[in-house]
C-alpha cells in the first residue's frame, strides 16, 4: 500500500467552486444511496470513522454522507468520554458493542482512535498502554474486515489559523456558541502533540482493508466531495 502522507505534507489549498461542488454532491449523495441498499441486499456492513481537528467540518461532512441514506439502513454515534460501567472494562469494550449490524451503515464521530489520540497526548493511558493500542486497534479492525464489513477512516485537517478562524466565527454566532468549549481552546496549544500522535497513527494504523485518507479540509465543498467519492469508491470494492 502506498504510504500515507503526514498531516505536514497535504495540500491544504485544493478546493472547489460552489458550482462543481452542487454538481458533484447531488451526483455523489444518489450514489451512495444507491449503494448503500446494495449493500443492504447483501448483507455487507460498513464503518466510516470520523476524526479530526475541532472545527474542521465533521458534523456537515456527516450530514452530507447521511442525508440521502434511508434512515433504516445507518446510525451515527457520537464518542464521548467512557463513562463508570466502560472505564472497567478494556476500552474497545464499549465500540464492540455498537458495531452496527451486516447489511447497515455505522457512521463514528470519534472513536477507538481517542485511545492513541486524547488518551495519549493529555496522560489518561499510560504509555505502555497508548503504545499497546496500536496492535490492539489493528487486530480489531481485523476481525472486522474478516466478517466483512468494509471499513474506512477519515481525517479531517485544517491549519491552525483556518482553526482558530472558525472559533472566533462560533464565538461571535449566538446559535454556533454552544459548539465551543474550553477544552477547545486548550487543545489548541497541545497542536504539535497532536499531530505528532496523529502521523503515528496514520503509519501504524493505515491497512489496504482499513485505510486512512487525510482530508483536505479548509475548503468545505471540496472535504464533502472527497469524503463522498471515497465513501463510494471504497463501498463499490466490497459489492464487487
Amino acid at each position: 500500500m502506498k504510504k500515507i502522507l503526514t498531516l505536514g505534507e497535504t495540500d491544504l489549498t485544493l478546493s472547489l467552486s460552489q458550482i462543481e461542488y452542487k454538481t458533484q454532491v447531488k451526483d455523489l449523495q444518489e450514489k451512495v444511496r444507491v449503494l448503500s441498499h446494495l449493500a443492504n441486499k447483501k448483507n455487507r456492513g460498513t464503518i466510516a470513522v470520523f476524526e479530526g481537528w475541532d472545527a474542521a467540518g465533521k458534523g456537515g461532512s456527516i450530514r452530507r454522507l447521511t442525508s440521502t441514506l434511508d434512515p433504516r439502513l445507518y446510525k451515527v454515534k457520537s464518542i464521548a468520554a467512557p463513562n463508570d460501567t466502560e472505564k472497567k472494562r478494556h476500552y474497545l469494550w464499549r465500540f464492540w458493542t455498537i458495531i452496527p449490524p451486516a447489511g447497515q451503515i455505522g457512521i463514528f464521530d470519534r472513536s477507538w482512535y481517542g485511545r492513541v489520540l486524547v488518551e495519549r497526548v493529555e496522560g489518561f493511558a499510560k504509555p505502555e498502554e497508548w503504545q499497546r493500542a496500536f496492535s490492539e486497534i489493528n487486530q480489531f479492525e481485523e476481525d472486522l474486515t474478516l466478517s466483512g464489513y468494509m471499513l474506512m477512516k477519515f481525517w479531517l485537517h485544517i491549519s491552525p489559523e483556518e482553526q482558530l478562524n472558525r472559533f472566533n466565527g462560533r464565538k461571535s454566532d449566538p446559535l454556533k456558541r454552544w459548539k465551543l468549549t474550553d477544552e477547545d481552546w486548550r487543545n489548541r496549544d497541545k497542536w504539535g502533540l497532536y499531530e505528532e500522535a496523529a502521523d503515528e497513527m496514520f503509519d501504524k494504523t493505515s491497512s489496504p482493508n482499513a485505510p486512512w485518507f487525510i482530508v483536505p479540509a479548509i475548503d468545505k465543498y471540496y472535504a464533502r466531495v472527497f469524503i463522498l467519492r471515497k465513501f463510494c469508491e471504497r463501498l463499490e470494492k466490497n459489492l464487487s
